[in-house]
């Protein structure tokens, strides 16, 4: 869509009104008529008089506006204000610095030359000015639109202009809101009137063509910043839409679009067509990007340092600007991403303008829809870069000012704490050799300490074998011999076919030292009664002494002398009854009524070394007087009541 071209044309005359350009013909010498030459001189010395007398007119006209009526529109708020007079204090001084110029005597030929120079210095001064009232002038429009809905309000309004320019008459507000813009689509006219009635030969005339085709040229980049304006405002707008509202506004032609700019898009990354090189907005862009994300970096380590201090200072004079600036980023990064695809639209025009040496009115609008908003961001980002660097530079200066201010309340604090340590009053040199020879005693205690730890260290812990288990290991022993053995270091959970579950303790026998895909992670072994695979990692050799001694008293099978006795119990065992007597290694809780609660070192009696369904994991035992299952690795058999673990001497 094609943005609309806003094109100033000549207003009524403001003389109508009674406030602006008497009429260049009135009056005319008595007698008779003048030569040509004459008359020329005569209607350029008229052009020249309205010149001067409307921009007095119009000058006095904008005062009354930024004085008068301003002043008394206070029902209005200052925001509506500040729409509807935009900046009508500048214009005014540089109006009125024109004026001051165009006023100085001198004499005929020398007041023509001086108009041409005056317009020619004050070309950049009004352009500047003139396009920021002109691109607040369509809003301020709407403004008046919604008051005219209000009609109190509006009769409040009316009164006051009334007041103040009885020739504004009904039009009120409007007619005082577009003098500026009437004002500088006459200048053009003024002097091409004054240069009509001056020789073609004359010393002001090369002057008065280049005045009135410099203010030509003015007007029109106001039109051209207008629509630029206009086409920035469509896509700076940020809209937090819902996916409901997002698909509602899809559409065939949204559809179409899309698509075409993703064809260009691969084609450009296929190497198919070339790319639309602009290194300086590029080189602008990067430096946008780069102000972004230390806009948000900053954000991110203020928010964490308000999380864990709260200052209200810096809230107030780091984090609330800082999103300030955060949201015043979205209206650029929109025009940026919304460049790319209007980019893309442009290619795909320009590369049709060279096939078919035409396009449509829609393509067209869309190639100066790019145009404008490329033209748009290249005079303007720079600016703003500047403008969010320094704005970033200030909230730095400030963060850092605070962090000062904050290390010298948190020094004080700490100085009164100190003043209260009992070698406050050493020196610093005297303070680090205390802490040095304090360090060298420490370490010498820990040193001695290290040593009489490894002295008394208990030798390497075996696991206990399973209650009840003695039967078993003798069978393996006999079958397999004792270079077969392995114990188990910790509880195995089986999860293929042919893997076994096995509890922390259990002896087994080792039948190959891999299985049968060649994998020495896993043994196979055999139980006693059934065979299958452990991990290898898992599994420690069963270490056996001989005992040369047969305990007397001993119950149980008979065992002969020469038969070796099984660890990990480092003392032979002494007579017991028929029942096991063990001990827990460490403590347990009952979960239900079938388990009984252990504490490490307590004797229990094992009634059954495994569960009513031949599971060895749980043991059946006696404490206290009570019955119940506990996990059998929390049990080891002893050789006597002495007391477990050990301790430093004194």
């Amino acid at each position: 869509m094609e943005p609309n071209q806003v094109v100033f044309t000549e207003p009524a005359d403001m003389a109508d009104h009674g406030a602006d350009e008497p009429s260049s013909g009135s009056g005319s010498p008595d007698g008779e008529g003048p030569d040509s030459e004459d008359r020329s001189s005569l209607q350029q010395r008229l052009a020249i008089r309205e010149l001067i007398d409307t921009e007095v007119s119009y000058l006095h006209m904008l005062r009354l506006c930024a004085s008068d009526i301003k002043s008394r529109l206070q029902q209005l708020p200052q925001g509506d204000l500040d729409v509807l007079f935009s900046n009508m204090d500048d214009i005014i001084k540089v109006n009125g610095r024109f004026l001051h110029h165009l006023q100085e005597s001198a004499s005929e030929e020398e007041q023509v030359h001086l108009i041409g120079n005056l317009f020619l210095d004050f070309q950049e001064e009004f352009e500047q000015v003139y396009k920021v009232y002109c691109v607040s002038y369509d809003q301020a429009l709407l403004l008046v639109e919604t008051y005219q809905k209000e009609p109190e309000l509006q009769r409040e309004i009316q009164s006051i202009v009334e007041a103040v320019v009885p020739q504004a008459g009904r039009s009120g507000l409007s007619f005082l809101l577009v003098i500026p813009l009437q004002r500088i689509t006459k200048y053009p006219l003024l002097l091409q009137k004054i240069l009509e009635n001056t020789l073609p030969n004359a010393q002001a005339y090369a002057v008065l063509q280049r005045a009135a085709s410099a203010l030509r040229d003015v007007n029109a980049n106001i039109n051209e910043y207008k629509m630029r304006k206009e086409v920035a405002s469509k896509y700076t707008r940020v809209e937090q839409l819902t996916l409901r509202e997002r698909l509602a506004r899809i559409n065939t032609h949204t559809l179409s679009k899309k698509t075409t700019r993703l064809s260009q898009l691969l084609k450009q990354e296929a190497g198919l067509v070339p790319r639309t090189e602009d290194k300086e907005f590029e080189d602008l862009e990067e430096r946008f990007q780069w102000v972004s994300v230390c806009v948000t970096e900053l954000k991110s380590n203020v928010a964490a340092y308000l999380d864990h201090l709260e200052k209200q200072r810096l809230e107030g004079l780091v984090w609330q600007p800082l999103c300030s600036l955060g949201k015043a980023l979205a209206g650029p990064q929109n025009l940026i991403k919304k460049r790319l695809d209007k980019l893309l639209d442009f290619e795909r025009v320009e590369e049709k303008l060279l096939e078919a040496g035409s396009v449509t009115y829609e393509e067209e609008a869309a190639r100066h829809t790019y145009q404008a908003l490329n033209a748009l961001l290249v005079a303007e980002l720079p600016q703003f870069n500047q403008l969010a660097m320094q704005w970033l530079g200030q909230l730095l200066c400030t963060f850092v000012a605070l962090q000062s201010d904050l290390a010298k309340q948190v020094l004080q604090k700490a100085e009164g704490s100190m003043a209260q340590l009992p070698h406050r009053h050493l020196s610093e040199p005297a303070f680090r050799k205390l802490v040095e020879d304090t360090l060298g005693q420490t370490s010498a205690w820990l040193h001695s300490f290290q040593e009489g730890f490894e002295k008394v260290l208990p030798p390497p812990t075996v696991q206990p074998l399973l209650p009840g288990s003695e039967r078993q290991v003798q069978a393996l022993l006999s079958k397999y011999g004792p270079g077969k053995l392995y114990q188990v270091t910790s509880n195995i959970s089986g999860s293929g076919t042919l893997d076994l579950t096995l509890p922390r303790g259990q002896i087994v026998a080792l039948l190959q030292n891999k299985d049968t895909k060649g994998n020495s992670g896993r043994w196979l072994v055999d139980t006693g009664g059934y065979r299958g695979y452990v991990p290898a990692g898992k599994l420690q050799l069963y270490h056996i002494v001989p005992n040369n001694k047969e305990p007397r008293g001993q119950a149980g099978p008979h065992v002969d002398s020469q038969q070796p006795t099984l660890l990990p119990t480092p003392a032979p065992v002494p007579s017991v009854p028929a029942v096991t007597q063990v001990v827990a290694v460490y403590p347990f809780v009952a979960r239900s009524h079938h388990e009984v609660s252990l504490q490490a070192g307590q004797p229990v009696t094992v009634l059954e070394a495994q569960d009513k369904k031949g599971n060895p994991e749980w043991s059946l035992v006696e404490v206290n007087g009570q019955r119940g299952y506990v996990p059998s690795s929390f049990l080891a058999r002893v050789s006597s009541p002495a007391s477990w673990g050990w301790s430093l001497p004194s």
